[in-house]
């Protein structure tokens, strides 16, 4: 595993790019894992990240741990948030209709939106609850074939934090749907500190509440040799 410390400086950071073919020929070559560990900065961590024009980035982390904020604020380009389909029916639908009765339909407009996005060859930021992991392999191939990478940016938050954010935004999830997300959630942080990436992700960034607080940009360059500059 890559970690990188030196970071208290640096405005902007370019993630690299990582061969995600899985041809034989290339099994060999891979470079290890990098994971970018920006937590415990007190906030002195980059305010940018750079990725390639043809990745992908998958948000994840607690509901209520800031990810829909965090895309709203700092991604320039597509993004794709289950949030903001949900709003969307919200407002279509009568005020006493129970969310349960017409999720079904928020889901497929979601994943319809995202496949819509990822078809356009350009680079996506997707709002992952964490808790589906087919949906990161579907992420995982569609990287591959366009000759991309996909990264993982994972907001590490207590749950009191993440409990708190439901409670102002005033929607929460249920306790035995937290529990589950916070068991997926710690499993996947503890997979990440020791450099084991899920399959098909070829670098991951962990964020604590200060570090996405100062984060003001997530976006796609042909030029990642711009890191470090504002």
């Amino acid at each position: 595993m890559t970690r990188t410390t030196a970071y208290a400086t640096t405005s902007a950071l370019a993630l690299p790019k990582q061969p995600t073919a899985p041809a034989r020929e290339r099994c060999d070559e891979r470079p290890a894992p990098v994971v970018r560990d920006l937590r415990d900065r007190s906030g002195r961590s980059p305010h940018a990240l750079l990725f390639g024009p043809r990745d992908l980035v998958v948000v994840t982390g607690l509901p209520g741990s800031g990810k829909s904020t965090l895309m709203t604020r700092a991604v320039k380009g597509l993004r794709i948030d289950s949030q903001d389909t949900r709003d969307r029916w919200d407002a279509r639908a009568p005020g006493l209709l129970p969310y349960a009765l017409y999720r079904p339909l928020v889901r497929v407009a979601h994943f319809a939106g995202l496949r819509r996005a990822l078809r356009s060859g350009e680079g996506v930021v997707v709002h992952d609850c964490g808790t589906q992991a087919w949906v990161r392999d579907w992420l995982a191939r569609e990287a591959r074939r366009r000759g991309g990478t996909l990264h993982l940016l994972l907001l590490d938050v207590t749950p009191g934090m993440a409990l708190e954010g439901q409670r102002e935004r005033g929607r929460g999830v249920s306790r035995y749907a937290f529990l589950r997300h916070r068991t997926a959630a710690a499993r996947l942080i503890r997979s990440v500190e020791r450099g084991d990436l899920p399959a098909g992700v070829g670098s991951a960034v962990l964020l604590d509440r200060p570090a996405a607080d100062v984060l003001r940009r997530i976006t796609f360059t042909n030029r990642p040799t711009d890191a470090g500059t504002r």
